[in-house]
């Protein structure tokens, strides 16, 4: 399986021309990805067949939200349930960065509750103990792990992730995340024994209007100021043929 990640509407219409089966949909891609907007869900869902697993974050850093974080995010949860999302894509630590076991459970009970997936993004590589915390994830029932096995890159990560596939991959779906691209996809597959994968596959969109004679709206310096990120179809389609490439030598 290979996710693309997924910051508009656009990008979910790209995945799919690139012959995609699923996606993360969220919003600014620039903060590590936020709460998507209703209207990307909806569309998405009615011009594609994509399975759709929706990011619910309230803000940017970390993932020790306040009460009043918390209870927008289980309206927003709620919401794109109901708005017909095929799993929900969270993250709740406590301050000694350890599972938020309370919140964790709340959200996987409504989850379920829907017949949708539970699915811990990497607010999992910041715990102090993946195994302690990959347990926590188990007993709580939830469906999938995206982490990079704390490391910057899945590349790097590949020792933890190989670990974790070899504890706890029979007990629950790993996800495979950050910097993978078609130079890299195969190896990590291969040296760790997960199947699913989760790419950007980044590329840029330009809007001349970004910067004005006195103000400015960019998010990025020098070369890329006018820019924005995108989904890029040709990155797509050659992480595909990576991993069709590795999925066929090992059949």
């Amino acid at each position: 399986m290979l996710e693309i990640c997924c910051g508009s509407f656009e990008d979910a219409m790209i995945a799919h021309e690139c012959g995609i089966q699923r996606i993360e949909l969220n919003s600014a891609l620039s903060l590590g990805g936020l709460t998507p907007s209703l209207g990307s869900l909806i569309m998405t869902k009615q011009y594609t067949d994509l399975e759709v697993a929706s990011m619910v974050r309230a803000r940017a850093a970390g993932f020790c939200y306040t009460d009043y974080q918390f209870e927008q995010m289980v309206e927003d949860m709620k919401l794109l349930l109901a708005y017909g999302t095929d799993a929900i894509v969270f993250g709740f630590l406590k301050e000694d960065q350890t599972i938020d076991e309370r919140k964790t459970e709340e959200f996987v009970q409504c989850i379920h509750g829907e017949g949708r997936k539970a699915v811990f993004h990497r607010a999992f590589d910041c715990v102090k103990d993946s195994h302690r915390a990959m347990e926590q994830l188990i007993s709580l029932g939830v469906d999938r792990v995206l982490t990079s096995g704390q490391e910057e890159t899945a590349e790097q990560g590949i020792p933890l992730l190989r670990e974790l596939q070899e504890s706890y991959g029979n007990k629950i779906e790993l996800l495979a995340g950050c910097g993978v691209n078609e130079t890299n996809a195969k190896k990590i597959m291969d040296e760790t024994g997960i199947t699913q994968i989760h790419s950007s596959c980044k590329g840029w969109g330009n809007d001349v209007t970004t910067v004005g004679e006195k103000v400015t709206y960019a998010v990025y310096d020098k070369d890329l100021e006018q820019s924005y990120e995108m989904a890029d179809y040709e990155k797509i389609q050659k992480l595909i043929s990576a991993v069709e490439s590795s999925y066929s030598k090992n059949i």
